[in-house]
């Protein structure tokens, strides 16, 4: 998964979330990438820092040189981790998604594609999926977010 940097014609901007740059292109060519906003199908990505790096060379042991940039730069290039008032407001942020999301349980996988091709009442949903259900979502360019929210009773 990539977060990406959104802005709209209208000059909104937002996040959108995409299993790579290759399936954003994808999903913006075929409309199904709309502004959070005023729900416009102009939408371009903006520069992120994560993912603009500069020329670094590393010494291998074999004597040459190895070039990397961009999202091959490594992993470490890309992860920070959360300061804990960031990590404290993203848990609030997903405990109160799964407050007021119906849960629909196993069936999960199932109800969002029933929603995405309109075939149930638009609404916000969570649920389980397995890891290879929830590729099959994304691929088909259904916006899931995997994520693990304990029961508040449970936080401590």
């Amino acid at each position: 998964m990539i977060v990406l940097n959104l802005s709209c014609d209208q000059g909104h901007h937002f996040e959108g979330w995409f299993t790579s740059r290759d399936a954003f292109g994808e999903q913006v060519t075929r409309g199904m990438v709309n502004c959070t906003h005023c729900q416009s199908v102009a939408v371009t990505a903006l520069p992120s820092g994560p993912y603009v790096h500069a020329m670094r060379r590393e010494r291998h042991s074999h004597g040459g040189d190895r070039h990397h940039s961009g999202e091959n730069a490594g992993d470490e290039s890309l992860v920070q981790m959360p300061t804990p008032d960031v990590a404290k407001q993203l848990f609030a942020s997903l405990a109160m998604m799964a407050r007021t999301a119906e849960n629909v349980g196993i069936n999960f996988p199932e109800e969002a594609r029933r929603i995405h091709y309109n075939e149930a009442p638009a609404r916000t949903i969570r649920g389980i999926a397995s890891g290879d259900e929830t590729r099959e979502l994304l691929e088909e360019g259904i916006m899931v977010l995997p994520a693990l929210v304990p029961p508040e009773r449970e936080t401590h």
